[in-house]
């Protein structure tokens, strides 16, 4: 794929595809919606980032990699921007400094913005001294992004629904000399294809946010890739012109698409989950019966809590949470780091009422670093409970503090 220049290119959620309508014709609408959208293809070699073993900077491009931003406003003014990239991560010098120029340029408050990666392992490893003007240039596109799609606020409809998607399998294999990173077909998974839908005053669709918990792991080549996701937003957006997709990461931090290594595959299951995404839109239905519309008020919230670590000298880390509520229809519970998919699992069986808003739990949220195991992989061991001496109290710390928010906006007046 020939690769261009790193520029920002933003446009307004855009023209109209064949998909249901969430409003009728005529009706008022609660919601304004904007998108933007830049690539951040690095214009020269850089070191990967996803894989120590490759020593050798990037060799080319196979797919450009994109940064995107989606600007939300309900009726009372109340503001969110989400940010999705195809990044490894969101190391905390680059949120520290995208969240403090954007609430300076735009009054925008870091609760109300949500920075995800996709955690692809064919994307450059920015945080490196060698890498500087890299990171100062996304940087900035990243703050230009946000301003946007501010501006370009119009009138919207919103929707959730969901499909499934099969090719994220469980990578933790019980063996002998204990769990070893291996295709466990018998581990849990979390094979739901969460879909935000945002319609134009005309009710068509304009952009989608979509989900999936899985490590972008198909390929670890020396290539720029998005790897699944990359495909999936770009299939997608080829199949509905005007339409911008947008990837958020789910817990996918002990999760693997398989069958994977070859480039065939990360196309199939870019394909797979694109189709997912039209299953949850009800594409080519008369009459659509899963779509959720979604109502204000928007509310976000953003705190840390204190995990500890097993060496006495180590102080605790603020590890921070994020939640954001449209009303009672949905929330959507935003975690750092990689986070297994044990905590997407419980929350959503913990929190999700039939009178109460639907769950949508997204990892690699806001920073990263290393593995959020819970507290069984933990014990376990293996690959995702060695990144850090974490002591087996995270997990209910963290659940802990989710609940917290979680009470407290559905409680907010």
């Amino acid at each position: 794929m020939q690769k261009a220049a790193f520029f920002v290119l933003a446009v307004l959620v855009g023209a109209s595809v064949a998909v249901p309508a969430d409003n009728p014709p005529g009706e008022a609408l609660e919601w304004k919606a904007g998108v933007a959208s830049a690539m951040i293809t690095p214009d020269r070699p850089l070191q990967m980032a996803g894989y120590a073993g490759r020593k050798e900077p990037a060799e080319g491009t196979e797919q450009d990699l994109f940064a995107k931003a989606l600007a939300l406003q309900d009726g009372q003014g109340h503001r969110l921007v989400i940010i999705t990239t195809d990044l490894i991560g969101i190391i905390d010098r680059l949120r520290d400094d995208v969240a403090r120029r954007v609430e300076e340029q735009y009054k925008l408050s870091p609760s109300a913005l949500l920075m995800n990666a996709s955690h692809t392992h064919c994307g450059p490893a920015y945080g490196r001294d060698d890498a500087k003007d890299y990171f100062d240039r996304l940087a900035d596109t990243l703050v230009a992004l946000v301003g946007q799609a501010l501006d370009r606020l119009a009138p919207a409809s919103l929707s959730y629904s969901y499909a499934r998607c099969g090719f994220a399998m469980n990578r933790r294999t019980p063996t002998d000399s204990g769990y070893q990173n291996h295709p466990n077909p018998a581990g849990p998974v979390d094979h739901t294809v969460p879909v935000l839908r945002v319609g134009g005053a005309d009710g068509q669709l304009r952009a989608v946010v979509f989900g999936y918990a899985c490590h972008n792991t198909t390929m670890g080549f020396r290539k720029w890739l998005g790897d699944y996701a990359g495909y999936a937003q770009e299939y997608f957006e080829h199949d509905h012109p005007g339409v911008t997709a947008m990837f958020m990461m789910g817990c996918g931090a002990d999760q693997n698409p398989y069958p994977r290594s070859q480039l065939e595959y990360a196309q199939r299951h870019g394909r797979s989950l694109a189709t997912a995404v039209e299953a949850a839109l009800e594409v080519g239905q008369k009459t659509p019966r899963h779509q959720r519309p979604l109502r204000g008020p928007l509310r976000s919230v953003l705190e840390s809590v204190d995990l500890e670590f097993t060496e006495a000298d180590r102080p605790n880390y603020a590890y921070p949470v994020q939640l954001v509520r449209f009303g009672n229809d949905l929330c959507i519970i935003a975690l750092a780091h990689e986070v297994v998919v044990d905590y997407s699992l419980r929350l959503k069986c913990e929190l999700a009422k039939p009178d109460g808003p639907t769950i949508w739990v997204a990892g690699y949220s806001n920073v990263y670093s290393g593995y959020i195991p819970s507290r069984r992989v933990l014990l376990e061991g293996g690959y995702e409970a060695s990144s850090r001496p974490w002591k087996p109290t995270l997990e209910e710390l963290i659940v802990g503090k989710v609940h917290e928010l979680f009470d407290r906006l559905d409680s907010a007046p």
